[in-house]
């Protein structure tokens, strides 16, 4: 939630309740004007569910950015089976990739670093998404 709320506001907020949200934003790319609807999911909320409202989401969406704590192996470790899950569910449907991106958050959190840089590349890579890490408080 802090890094949808820094990415659409600017401005950083640290504590969230596991709360379910649906953002609209609009931003313009290349000139283009795009209509961005962001559900956010807390980790916590999704583990509790049953499989099928996690479907209806992955369902509704054209895009995923899962992000994982780098001080937190438990979050980085549901990321492959979340990543199959969503390609089992959108790829099988038809021959297009769909676009996932694995996020590594709290990089200002260095001193409190479990999984590594290197490991979230690795695990894009084998998994075929994109990678970033990045800091929602900076």
């Amino acid at each position: 939630a802090a890094l949808t709320v820094r990415f659409l506001t600017r401005r950083f907020i640290g504590e969230y309740g596991d709360m379910e949200f649906i953002y609209s934003h609009n931003l313009t790319v290349d000139g283009r004007e795009i209509l961005l609807h962001i559900w956010d999911v807390p980790n916590s909320q999704e583990q509790a569910e049953d499989g099928s409202a996690e479907e209806k989401r992955i369902q509704w969406a054209d895009s995923f950015v899962l992000v994982y704590s780098i001080c937190d192996r438990a979050s980085f470790n549901i990321l492959p089976l979340k990543i199959q899950f969503i390609k089992a569910a959108k790829e099988g449907q038809s021959q297009e990739k769909v676009p996932i991106v694995i996020v590594g958050n709290k990089r200002d959190l260095h001193h409190q670093r479990v999984v590594s840089s290197e490991e979230g590349r690795l695990l894009a890579l084998s998994l075929d998404c994109g990678f970033y890490e990045v800091s929602a408080a900076e």
